[in-house]
């Protein structure tokens, strides 16, 4: 049977779908680092270039629906889950976009070289942080199943479980930041400091996609929590 108009304006549409596509685009940004930095080991600024673009192509989706959300939210009292929180959780989910066109803008705009001893585990590096974004994604996808079953113990258990492994994977990132920081100062002596100084910061905004991935983890469960 379908809704009557009073009823639509009564209970709202449904933020949920917004929700999901919106942390699908990030998810889908954060992926395109790992073609990113192949690029860059190649020193192929043109397809590099390309592929930066991609990047604020899809960062700027994800803010097209940020602003969807945020307008076209609904009001109304019988929202299942606080307004107030939905709006948070988007803007945590949109850190990532953000932060990944950070780290692909610096690193086109000064055609940075990853030394050679670093490239393999700066690769498992950003798979990592890419890794806790699909987590994350892949968690977001599930709460339309969590709503339908008004907050179930087996659903939440099951959001428990991906956010357990969502901090694995953030603390995983971790480790291998502070490799990576071990392996560079040892080789720092015969770099350009500025060089150096920018490198320690894409090392830090490549850390932030897997913290801002947890973050959405650590919302969601507060907002079901509540």
């Amino acid at each position: 049977m379908p809704r009557s108009p009073i009823f639509s304006k009564l209970f709202g549409r449904s933020p949920v779908s917004s929700l999901q596509a919106h942390m699908a685009k990030a998810a889908e940004c954060a992926v395109a680092l790992d073609a990113y930095f192949e690029l860059l080991y190649q020193e192929n600024w043109h397809e590099l270039g390309n592929q930066y673009q991609k990047i604020c192509d899809l960062e700027e989706q994800a803010d097209e629906l940020k602003r969807e959300i945020r307008l076209n939210l609904p009001r109304s009292l019988f929202l299942p889950v606080s307004r107030s929180d939905l709006l948070e959780l988007v803007r945590v989910q949109d850190e990532i976009p953000n932060r990944v066109k950070d780290i692909a803008g610096i690193v086109l705009g000064r055609k940075m070289r990853i030394p050679e001893p670093l490239q393999a585990s700066f690769l498992e590096f950003v798979a990592a942080s890419v890794n806790a974004t699909k987590k994350s994604h892949a968690m977001l996808e599930m709460l339309d199943q969590l709503l339908d079953s008004g907050f179930s113990t087996r659903q939440v258990e099951r959001i428990e479980t991906i956010i357990v492994e969502l901090g694995e994977l953030e603390t995983e990132s971790d480790v291998k930041q502070i490799e990576i920081r071990s392996s560079l100062f040892e080789l720092e002596k015969d770099m350009n400091p500025v060089d150096v100084m920018f490198l320690y910061r894409v090392l830090e905004w490549i850390g932030d996609v897997a913290d801002h991935a947890q973050t959405v983890g650590n919302r969601m469960l507060y907002v079901i929590a509540r």
